[in-house]
């Protein structure tokens, strides 16, 4: 049985913040209202799209809007790769875990739709052997049965199988699944959402060996 490891997307393999702003910014525009920079959208990142738009019209005094939502994704969809980029490091770390024999999925509360456009455009998917998107499954995360059903569909099990993402929602998640967190500290979660995880790492690079010690080979 391979050795799974299952990462996070945005704030993990990505900075997607850049593009996610500047969908909002398009949202906030048709309504009359400011955009936001996108340090300020960090906050609003890792419970899916609607948690974001709901929280980005909290911020402008505006309720819930299921069309906001609709209008949001479609704005997202047309231009989410114009200023992602993988994060230092990720690119060349797939390959070197590729190359040891380590079978990666990603596992997201971002739609699948939108993951796979994320990680075609930042050369990323042919890498990963299963996604599982924030409507892939009828759970999502910190629901472990996110991290489990994503397992599953690229052939792992909890007992051969590592995972790595910067919000509480992966710590949860990864606990509840039975398998061992690893923090990642170079993305968008504050430090007290490392509570719980088995590693905090300060980058990628840093990710790849703490990975391999917690399941060895």
């Amino acid at each position: 049985m391979p050795r799974c490891l299952l990462l996070d997307l945005d704030g993990t393999l990505v900075d997607s913040a850049p593009d996610l702003a500047a969908a909002l910014d398009r949202l906030m525009a048709a309504r009359g209202l400011p955009g936001f920079a996108p340090e300020a959208v960090i906050p609003m990142i890792g419970d899916g799209v609607q948690a974001l738009v709901e929280r980005a019209l909290a911020a402008r005094r505006l309720p819930p809007d299921a069309a906001a939502v609709a209008e949001f994704a479609a704005h997202y969809r047309a231009t989410c790769a114009v200023a992602t980029r993988a994060y230092p490091g990720v690119l060349d770390g797939l390959t070197r875990l590729a190359g040891a024999g380590w079978r990666i999925g990603v596992c997201t509360n971002k739609p699948a739709a939108l993951a796979r456009a994320v990680l075609a455009a930042t050369g990323i998917a042919p890498f990963v052997a299963a996604l599982g998107g924030g409507d892939s499954f009828a759970v999502r995360k910190p629901d472990p049965g996110h991290v489990l059903a994503t397992l599953a569909a690229m052939g792992g099990v909890a007992g051969r199988a590592v995972m790595a993402g910067d919000h509480r929602n992966d710590v949860r998640a990864a606990a509840g699944a039975g398998l061992p967190c690893i923090f990642a500290a170079w993305g968008y979660g504050t430090p007290d959402m490392a509570a719980g995880a088995a590693a905090v790492a300060a980058s990628f690079t840093e990710m790849e060996p703490i990975a391999a010690r917690l399941l060895p080979d």
